[in-house]
């Protein structure tokens, strides 16, 4: 048998314990057609296991004053919990039978489904959930990271429980799992609680990721969701972003930091304070297992648009080729380094980041050396990050607006324009 991976971090500063269990399989893996199938899975441990009905296993957790989640993301899948100290032992048993006895009943998986559809059409209320969405098809477009965690109303109705039973063989296995325990337990006490809540789970074979880095598309594309009588817009940027092994994916994110990642970035200063055209601007360099977007987030109002989305692009533009100043960096690491203490707060917390390195294949001390890496980034380092990863011809731009009246505009507000795309707000 392998040895499991666990992280544990102890605190009895108020009696509590927590628990999470990640499997190295998301939903990248779900089959062309049945995209859902990973988050469907991870909901239905909640729906009842073999020996236990819904019901009964919703008083069961009350009962122990305890809470049970699960849920999936493109690269993993999870489930965690939290309870009171003195009920441990029962908790840590009754998630063990969670993860290692579901029912996967016929009739719970239609309601899930069902569930899962109506909250689908729901976000079709959301303008930033649609820009996204938009968004991310565009410019993952051929790579699984283009496809809803969610799924489509067309792919979830095809979702058997022969598939749900498939997934959760090959996904849910001690190879594949990491663990943190966390809380009001002794750290011998929690390695053993970590091996309860896996001893129902086979062995199995870690998952080797097979999906690659995205490659993006070439040149500027523009896609539209029309949506009536919209007189505020949601707006986002952006291009295929970093990796967490890239060398310089540090200095970009400290460099991202002064671009978009503050009250007082330059997104901010020039869209909101200098012209009240958004009340946020922001930028975010995210990451994940694999190549992961860079983005810029507005929400002008509809007159606004056009000229708020010319001059975030100018304003990338000049990023990219002027870069940042000593000045700007030297408060973008201040402000990174102090506001990191509200990561370390509690023990749930700290536990989180060795378990997020080891579930997502993350360097090690990608989390845990954090502040070892933004001190070491200069200002050198940072504007040849940007000059090398900011693709200011190769952008997705993204947005809610109603085409008639302000398609044509954002249009024109973009110098080189590829490709223009507009799509209904009931799009899948």
């Amino acid at each position: 048998m392998s040895a499991l991976t666990v992280f544990t971090e102890t605190s009895n500063k108020i009696p509590v314990v927590s628990f999470a269990v990640g499997f190295r399989v998301g939903s990248t893996a779900d089959p062309v057609g049945k995209e859902g199938l990973a988050r469907i899975t991870a909901r239905l441990f909640r729906r009842g296991m073999v020996s236990l009905g819904a019901e009964a296993l919703e008083e069961s957790i009350d009962r122990l004053g305890s809470e049970f989640g699960a849920d999936a993301s493109p690269s993993s899948s999870s489930v965690h919990g939290e309870c009171i100290s003195r009920n441990v032992e029962a908790f840590s048993e009754l998630m063990s039978r969670i993860i290692g006895e579901p029912a996967f009943a016929e009739d719970e998986l239609g309601r899930v489904v069902r569930e899962t559809q109506a909250e689908l059409v729901e976000a079709r209320d959301s303008d930033r959930s649609l820009a996204g969405r938009a968004f991310r098809r565009t410019l993952f477009a051929g790579h699984p990271y283009a496809r809803r965690v969610a799924g489509t109303l067309a792919s979830l109705a095809t979702i058997t429980q022969a598939d749900v039973r498939a997934h959760y063989e090959r996904a849910f296995t001690r190879a594949n799992a990491v663990v943190a325990v966390s809380g009001d337990v002794t750290e011998s006490d929690a390695r053993a609680l970590a091996e309860k809540l896996v001893s129902r789970l086979p062995e199995g074979t870690k998952n080797v990721d097979s999906v690659g880095d995205p490659a993006g598309p070439k040149g500027r594309h523009l896609v539209v969701v029309d949506k009536p009588e919209r007189t505020q817009t949601q707006l986002v940027i952006g291009a295929i972003g970093s990796r967490a092994d890239d060398p310089d994916h540090y200095p970009w994110m400290v460099g991202n930091t002064v671009f978009g990642g503050t009250f007082t970035s330059r997104l901010m200063q020039e869209i909101r304070a200098k012209r009240g055209w958004s009340y946020g601007a922001s930028s975010r360099v995210g990451f994940d297992r694999h190549r992961e977007a860079f983005t810029m987030w507005t929400a002008p109002a509809a007159k606004d648009t056009a000229a708020c989305l010319a001059l975030e692009l100018e304003l990338l533009g000049e990023l990219a080729a002027k870069g940042v100043t000593d000045e700007e960096v030297a408060f973008a690491k201040n402000y990174l380094v102090r506001s990191h203490a509200f990561d370390l707060d509690t023990a749930k917390k700290r536990v989180h980041l060795p378990f997020e390195e080891a579930l997502y294949d993350l360097p090690p001390g990608y989390h845990t050396d954090y502040v070892r890496h933004v001190e070491g980034v200069d200002t050198k380092a940072i504007n040849a990050a940007l000059a090398n990863r900011v693709k200011i011809d190769d952008l997705v731009i993204g947005a809610v607006v109603t085409q008639a009246e302000m398609g044509t505009a954002l249009a024109e507000a973009i110098p080189n324009l590829a490709s223009k795309t507009v799509l209904a707000q009931d799009f899948e």
